[in-house]
């Protein structure tokens, strides 16, 4: 165990499912909780990404002192049973616990458990700014991308555990409860702490970042939501790649195998799938002095991970024709709120393309040395301490 950190204790206890979640407990501990080790439990997903990016960041956080305790919580039929019997022990120990989202069956399971009075919400992403204004209202607890929607049979029996969990959420005399997040707050709950996410960790740990001239988009998870269209969005990619000369798209950790193809086909672009979350990959660099991002989370956290650098980070809205008809009636006031409270960003508007990708030809490579423009790996160029190996 590192020096840095204390005891690792059941004292604080933290449950991530992504690798942004992990992120963000180790910015909250860095900012709120400096020397003070905690136990962090991952409740490993299936897809191949994510548990790709979550065994790197579980690495970061070892190097910073934290117990790391891998969950298999979706590895069969008895596996969610095995996992929470195998937590239950140290949920009702913990005097405060750290989750990434609260709008996760997992979660909400294992709140029923907690007898902690200190709930620390950390980011997951745009999903806290709909969680914060629900709490606030007093809603159920829905996803802004389902919100609209008719509950499903599952939805229906789970709503006595999603009503548990909201209660545990809401402050009182003897709970205390704290959103550590880089979104806007246009609602905030009464008696609930916010603090603010600055990724001064981040910013410690990694670069400062080499800025090459060029460059690169971010990808999304919009179409695999089935939100957006995904012809319209390939046409997207492509008028913002030639408007604007990116060379790299990064895709989102759940894009599909296929699409990435297509587009890079289509479009030219090097297709990179990042190794750990883009906050670090593009401070550790190299990365483009233009980074150009659709509404999601990076537009608000690009610019608080890449402080101080020359890098501009740009975000093109989502044209309402590119939703797809099962989208919810919630989808674009959502995206376009995403968008304009935005720090720090150019807000760039919908493009049409200046050719149609479907005119490329799909046999042909189109990357700039001749070679298919699809990698698996990014360079790893800038990485700091252990985590390079």
């Amino acid at each position: 165990m590192s020096p840095r950190a204390g005891n690792a204790g059941p004292h604080t206890l933290a449950f991530v499912e992504s690798p942004v979640q992990l992120l963000n407990v180790l910015e909250w501990a860095h900012a709120h909780a400096p020397g003070v080790g905690l136990t962090l439990v991952v409740l490993s997903p299936v897809d191949p990404m994510t548990r790709g990016q979550l065994r790197r960041m579980s690495d970061l956080a070892r190097d910073e002192g934290h117990q790391v305790r891998w969950e298999e919580a979706r590895g069969g039929p008895l596996a969610p049973f095995q996992t929470i019997g195998g937590l239950s022990g140290l949920l009702r120990r913990a005097r405060r616990v750290v989750l990434g989202d609260p709008f996760s069956r997992y979660v909400q399971l294992l709140l029923t458990i907690t007898r902690a009075r200190d709930l620390v919400v950390v980011d997951d992403g745009t999903a806290t700014m709909e969680f914060v204004g629900q709490l606030a209202r007093g809603e159920r607890l829905v996803r802004w991308h389902r919100k609209g929607g008719r509950p499903g049979p599952r939805d229906v029996i789970f709503a006595p555990v999603s009503a548990s969990a909201r209660r545990r959420l809401t402050p009182g005399e003897r709970r205390h409860i704290e959103i550590f997040s880089s979104m806007p707050m246009e609602e905030t709950p009464a008696g609930v702490t916010v603090r603010a996410n600055t990724f001064a960790w981040t910013r410690t740990r990694f670069g400062p970042p080499r800025i090459t001239k060029g460059a690169d988009l971010v990808g999304t998870s919009l179409v695999e939501t089935g939100v957006v269209d995904d012809g319209r969005y390939l046409e997207a990619v492509h008028a913002l790649a030639t408007a604007h000369g990116a060379t790299r798209y990064f895709a989102h950790r759940r894009e599909s195998t296929d699409k990435l193809h297509r587009l890079a086909v289509a479009t030219g672009l090097e297709i990179v799938r990042p190794e750990l979350p883009l906050e670090l990959i593009a401070r550790r660099g190299p990365i483009g002095r233009t980074v150009l991002s659709f509404p999601s989370t990076v537009v608000h956290t690009l610019p608080l991970a890449l402080s101080g650098t020359e890098v501009r980070v740009a975000v093109c809205d989502i044209d309402p024709a590119w939703l797809t008809e099962n989208a919810s009636p919630r989808a674009q006031g959502f995206l376009s709120g995403v968008t304009g409270t935005a720090r720090d960003v150019h807000r760039l508007s919908p493009t049409a393309p200046t050719a149609s990708p479907n005119a490329v030809n799909p046999t042909t490579p189109s990357g700039p040395s001749g070679q298919a423009p699809f990698t698996a790996t990014p360079p790893s160029a800038g990485l700091v301490g252990p985590a390079a190996s």
